[in-house]
Parts: C-alpha cells; structure tokens; sequence
C-alpha cells in the first residue's frame, strides 16, 4: 500500500511541513509497528509519499494508522491534519503511481527527469537505514525500468523537460529583458545534492561559464571539485550576492540560506549606490532555501516551485499517451509475476509430493537399470507440466486459491 501527497492535492507549504521529517519516518514505523516490513519514503520538490509492505491485508488499517502517527510526530503537524493531506492506495493502484511517477507522467512537469533518479536515491536510502523488503525492491527496480522505458521509446525522453529547465527559463527570460543571457551572466548555485548536480547540467548546458557554488554544509561539492568551479565560503557568501545576477538554491537545508536583509543589502536598496541589473533568484528547495520575503526587495525576481508550477503547461498528447500505455504493460507483467510468486508455494509443495511419490517407487526392489529410472523422471515431469502451467494461469488471473484448494482436495496437500 502506499500513502501519497503531491502538487495535484495540497499547497507546497503543506507539503513541506509533511516532508520536514521524512528522513525518520520510515525506520519509525518499521521498527515501531510490527505488520509493516518495509517502508520507502519518496520525497521531492513536488511530493511525499510512503511506501509500505504489509504482511497482511487485514493488516493495512493498523499499518495506516502507525504511518499516520511516525509522520505527525516528525513534522509536527496534527495528526487528524496528516490524515486529511494523504491518500491511500493499494495493490494495482500503488503499482501504476508508482511506475508512473518514475516516468515522469505525474509530475509538476510533465516528462521531467530528475524524479527517476529521486525514486532510485529513495530505495538506496531505505537500503542504508534498513527498511527495505524483498517486495518494495521488486516495485521501486521495476519503476525504474519502467522509467528508462518511457524515456527511450517515447518523445517524451528528448523533451528535456525538468523542474529545473522551467526555473532557468524564467530566470532567462527576465535576464534577457535587461540585455543580459545565463551564457553571460555570473551564477551563484547553493547547494550539493542532486537537484545542485541537474542544475549544473543545465546550466553548462545553456552556455553558463561563471559559476560558483556555495555549499551550506560545508561538504566540497563533487561536481565542482571536478568542473573546478570556485567554491564561495559562509564568510563570502554576502559579498558573493553583490557580484552575481542569478542564484540557484537548492540545498534543502534546514531553514533559509539566503534572507531578505541579506539580499538588500547585496543589492545596496537603502542608497544611491543600487545595481541596475535584476538579481534573479531560483529557489528550488521544497523547504525554501531563500526566505520568501526576498521577493519584496526591489529589482530581485525570486523564482521557485510555485512559479514552476504556474508556468508548467499541462501536456496531453501522443507522448504522454504513449508512455501510459508503456505504463499499463508493465503494470500488468508486474502484476502477473506477482501472482505467479504468489502461487509458487503450492507449486513447490506439489512438485515435492511428486518427487516424493517418485523417489519411493524407486528404491522398490526390482527398480534398479537406470533406463527404467530415466523412463519414470520423464513421466513424472509430463504429469507435473500441465498442473504448473495452470496455477501460472489461475495465479495471473487471482485465481491462486482455487490450485490451492483443489491441492488440499484432491490430494491432500496443505
């Protein structure tokens, strides 16, 4: 099953405070609520959402309320407030999300390409704090696929659409109104984790060549250590903001990097001595990395998710369609490998009590040239190949429990 929230359903703000504490959630309710087995949190710029294996179905609504719980007490939000923000989803509805999501068809632009990255990040931290299962890996690998997929066989794949590409569009598009392009323009990029390296692409990728980075960590980025950018200190950081036109920030840092008084006084707002020049900050954080405030100080364009959003057009047409129907394929070839695990215990159990029938006829006196022996495997593999091809069968139509049931009546087997 799966809990979800995302750009569709609530205001940004509120998503923020639900993923203020996804880090913990999980091991939380792993180890705090016994029936859940596995649990993967998928948090990004547009989205928070849980995934849980369950041992039982009857199950799920102790499991609901213990992820109710985990996620009320590390955000800080009510609980009755936390069940109101989040829908549920089970077993084919989770699967397609999933794999859609991964692909890019559900997001706040549509095609984008971070998100598969962000859904193969959320498995490899479930794996190092140990709340993954056998199931969640089986889905989040095969939404991964699914993704490459969709990416290779659709239009969708050559778009270059990404939250990031919408941001520096808008960034652009104000810079050029004042004689000025990215490729000429001095960036400052806050940040060290994945959304700082797509948008260090993008920027090399427009032309970008005066690029610094600042990170609030304290952590050398990798990618500037190897494109050789200068790295900004917390001690240079003010002073870096008066040289450059274009910030983008996406640290996800607990809190502002960069404040409204902080700004005006790099923009010199108060005197005489103001630049001319817009400042354009991008903010890419979902917990705001720049103080929202920053927007009042004159001559700064702030740019961040809710502006990505507004200017994401909705995109339906052949691509979309297509990566859809790419998604239902594997929606279905997932479920039915699911049922076919599903139904492998009585295969395996039938299977045994066939060997065991035919291991006894062997050691009979009077069984001993190996011809004989040969004669008596083959037959017992004819007689076991129909029975197998129907419980794939049944299973990938949910029918299990009948092979199950006609096992136990017809030959005992439990």
């Amino acid at each position: 099953m799966n809990l979800m929230a995302s750009h569709h359903d609530l205001d940004l703000d509120v998503l923020e405070q639900l993923s203020s504490g996804a880090h913990a959630v999980a091991p939380r309710i792993v180890h705090g609520c016994p029936p859940v087995t596995g649990c993967i949190v998928l948090a990004t710029c547009n989205r928070f959402e849980l995934y849980l294996d369950v041992d039982e179905p009857s199950l799920a609504d102790e499991a609901l309320e213990a992820a109710i719980a985990a996620i009320a007490q590390e955000s800080g939000l009510d609980a009755g407030a936390v069940r109101e923000a989040l829908r549920a989803g089970t077993d084919h509805h989770t699967v397609r999300h999933l794999f859609a999501v991964a692909a890019g068809l559900d997001s706040m632009v549509i095609g984008e390409r971070e998100v598969a990255g962000q859904v193969r990040r959320a498995l490899s931290t479930a794996r190092e704090v140990g709340t993954t299962s056998p199931a969640l890996e089986r889905l989040f690998q095969t939404a991964s696929r699914v993704a490459r997929t969709v990416g290779a066989d659709t239009a969708l794949g050559s778009t270059g659409r990404s939250v990031v590409g919408v941001a520096l569009d808008l960034a652009e598009h104000e810079l050029v109104r004042h004689g000025l392009g990215l490729s000429s323009a001095r960036v400052l990029l806050v940040g060290t984790g994945s959304y700082a390296g797509a948008s260090m692409r993008a920027l090399a990728n427009r032309g970008s060549h005066h690029v610094t980075v600042h990170s609030p960590s304290g952590r050398i980025p990798q990618l500037a250590a190897l494109r050789g950018l200068p790295l900004v200190s917390s001690e240079a950081l003010a002073a870096t903001l008066a040289e450059v036109d274009v910030v983008v920030s996406c640290s996800g840092a607990r809190g502002p990097v960069i404040d409204a008084a902080m700004v005006a006084a790099a923009r010199g707002a108060a005197g005489p001595g103001a630049r001319p020049r817009p400042l354009v900050v991008v903010d890419l954080a979902l917990r705001h990395d720049v103080d929202p405030a920053v927007a009042q100080v004159p001559g700064v364009l702030l740019v961040d998710l809710a502006a990505v959003r507004d200017h994401s057009p909705a995109t339906v047409g052949p691509a979309v369609a297509a990566g859809l129907a790419i998604v239902d394929e594997h929606v279905q070839a997932f479920a039915g490998a699911t049922a076919e695990a599903a139904a492998a215990p009585g295969v395996v159990a039938l299977r045994a009590h066939v060997e065991e029938l035919l291991d006894a006829e062997l050691a009979r006196p009077g069984v001993r040239d190996e011809a004989t022996a040969r004669a008596l495997r083959h037959f017992a593999a004819s007689l076991l190949h129909g029975p197998m091809v129907r419980a794939r069968d049944l299973a990938r139509a949910g029918r299990e429990e009948e092979f199950t049931a006609a096992l136990e009546a017809m030959l005992g087997i439990t």
